[in-house]
């Protein structure tokens, strides 16, 4: 097993820790440079945590867990059309982005108007590609009570957020409600806005917390991030991808950012403990783009 962690420290002698990281067989998830500071996501064994912490108090950086990390979060929002986004949805984005999450932002074809919105087969079977969904709704109870049909059957967890407090269990399909973060005409930056944010990372962590902690009892053949590592080694085109995190890391597999129809004999192909991935996991075509969905066969499959 493997814990997700984030550092958050200076540029200076932060090879030394990823000689660490490499040393001690985990893995670097996301790398990000802000002039001087560097924000670094690893996946590290369960058993090593206390030495990458010893490494990076050397360093004079910080070090926290981020169980976002290794996940990908698909934002949903009623419409992109500038009149009707809630504009919390995108600082929601990049709220997440801060605690260590991959996320997408989706905006749904004809999701706005209480008695005209709707959503397609097509758009549910793209938002459960995910781990997690957040369903950024406006400032009105109805309007968003209303609107539940949008995620009440779709197959992943899936948290609501809007402006009023409204009891969960007015919004069948939703396993979390988060208010204080409806449609707003300016940027999300004072105190109750912050405060529904953490209460927002909060609660997505939970729910991914507890989905690893389900997954414990049927896990992947193969932990994903080995699946990421393998392809990124074994896959040239990769280095060729300019879009961030060419192999995006998921609870139960990855999504691969190269067409499929192109490259996914290539991808079947990759060596994984010995086998071909084709025989640990189903790789599919993608509603997103046309990439590459890797979803790695749980324990059970074997006796199936």
């Amino acid at each position: 097993m493997y814990e997700t962690l984030t550092f958050t420290g200076g540029v200076h002698k932060s090879e030394e820790l990823k000689e660490l990281i490499e040393d001690l067989g985990g893995f670097i998830l996301q790398e990000n440079v802000f002039q001087m500071d560097l924000v670094l996501n690893m996946a590290i064994p369960l058993e090593d945590v206390k030495k990458i912490e010893e490494k990076s108090k050397e360093l004079l950086g910080k070090v926290s867990v981020a169980p976002m990390a290794g996940s990908e979060i698909v934002i949903v929002s009623p419409t992109l059309a500038r009149h009707h986004l809630p504009h919390a949805a995108c600082d929601i984005s990049e709220y997440l982005r801060e605690y260590g999450a991959k996320d997408n932002m989706i905006g749904l074809a004809r999701g706005d108007g209480k008695g005209t919105s709707g959503i397609t087969e097509e758009e549910k079977k793209l938002i459960e590609e995910h781990d997690l969904a957040i369903f950024a709704l406006g400032s009105f109870k109805q309007c968003i009570v209303d609107k539940s049909f949008l995620f009440d059957d779709i197959d992943i967890p899936v948290i609501v957020t809007g402006a009023p407090d409204i009891p969960l269990e007015e919004l069948p399909g939703a396993d979390a409600y988060v208010g204080g973060l409806g449609r707003i005409p300016r940027r999300l930056r004072r105190g109750p806005d912050i405060r529904a944010l953490d209460k927002l990372v909060e609660t997505a962590e939970e729910i991914l917390n507890n989905k690893k902690r389900e997954m414990v009892h049927d896990a992947p053949l193969v932990p994903p991030i080995v699946v990421k590592n393998a392809i990124e080694h074994q896959v040239p085109a990769i280095n060729d991808v300019i879009s961030p995190l060419p192999v995006t890391g998921q609870l139960d597999g990855v999504r691969v950012k190269l067409d499929y129809d192109k490259y996914h004999e290539e991808i079947e192909n990759v060596i994984v403990d010995g086998k071909k991935l084709s025989e640990l996991a189903e790789i599919k075509k993608s509603f997103m783009y046309d990439y590459i969905l890797v979803k790695i066969y749980s324990e059970s499959s074997l006796i199936q």
